[in-house]
């Protein structure tokens, strides 16, 4: 991370690791409500575009807003930047939890320190914790790609696999379950399971490659955020296989590349700038003692090469910086 920015408008670049930044909206007399974003990973552009809406809903209330995020997607060093924020006592908080248990006590003590919580993105096996939760629908979503995938294999069969991050994992868990859910009722689509690449590239690479090689009817891939794409597509251009359909989770930039380039097929956008203006908007009402809405879900777009330039898919591409 950059280091603190003190100023009077809303000007946080893209995250770096684990550092904060800050940003006043400043407004007219009085304190101005103090909310700190943490995020599930920093330098992620699905995280970077949430903060950009983030940014855009605090500075229209004339708050102020902290961003943090840990280096890698791990609840032990999330844990360590949640303690340090609460440390400096915020109003309110929004965060994307990288763990559905382990993250749950820590956010508990935030909560009985009297600060405010909101779940962006992700979330804890307990539902009553936060005052709101925004997210999209990613059981929903996963049976979106499992169709998408079944329209491009166009009737082809054989044998078809996750790429997903790491056990859980809210959202990625839902997102295969979605998948399986729609794979499994496709006649002559042989389901091999789902394999974890740790959000590193070059894991989801490397279980590509070997399956590609094991799997000599294998026909399509679906990797469940942008990172397990982002190796996906890479595996395959390795291996030298074409004729196995990608669908990709996320729509960051090097996910684009691939789309424009043939090696991934189609992109499951989320709304991430939508999740993190949302999720301010909820906080202030919290903090305002306002009654909140419990759940927010957000929608997707199904991006392709043929629609990549239509306005709606232009609209949920992920930014790599806010401004932009």
């Amino acid at each position: 991370m950059l280091p603190a920015i003190a100023a009077l408008a809303l000007g946080v670049a893209a995250c770096g690791g684990g550092e904060e930044k800050k940003g006043s909206a400043g407004g007219g007399g009085g304190e101005s409500k103090k909310i700190t974003l943490i995020q599930g990973v920093a330098g992620d552009e699905f995280y970077i575009s949430m903060q950009c809406g983030a940014e855009e809903a605090a500075k229209k209330a004339g708050a102020e807003l902290n961003v943090q995020g840990p280096k890698e997607f791990d609840p032990a060093q999330q844990t360590e930047i949640l303690n340090g924020v609460l440390a400096e006592k915020p109003d309110a908080i929004l965060i994307a939890p990288t763990d559905v248990k382990a993250m749950v006590a820590p956010m508990l003590q935030a909560k009985e320190a009297g600060i405010k919580i909101v779940t962006v993105d992700t979330v804890t096996e307990q539902e009553d914790l936060p005052e709101s939760a925004i997210a999209t629908d990613n059981t929903e979503a996963g049976g979106v790609a499992a169709k998408t995938l079944q329209g491009l294999l166009e009737g082809k069969q054989g044998s078809v696999l996750v790429v997903n991050v790491k056990p859980g994992i809210s959202t990625t868990d839902e997102r295969q379950k979605g998948f399986e859910e729609g794979i499994k009722a496709s006649p002559g689509l042989r389901y091999l399971g789902g394999e974890y690449s740790n959000n590193e590239p070059a894991k989801a690479a490397s279980i590509v490659t070997s399956t590609a090689s094991a799997e000599d009817d294998l026909v399509g891939i679906f990797a469940t955020n942008l990172f397990a794409a982002e190796g996906a597509g890479t595996g395959l251009r390795e291996s030298g296989e074409k004729d196995v359909r990608v669908v990709g989770f996320d729509a960051g930039p090097a996910q684009v590349k691939q789309l424009e380039e043939g090696i991934v097929q189609a992109l499951i956008a989320q709304k991430p700038a939508d999740i993190g203006r949302q999720g301010v908007e909820q906080a202030i009402k919290a903090i305002n003692g306002e009654e909140t809405e419990k759940k927010i879900v957000t929608g997707t777009e199904v991006i392709t090469k043929d629609n990549l330039d239509a306005p709606a898919s232009q609209d949920a591409l992920y930014k790599e910086k806010c401004g932009a």
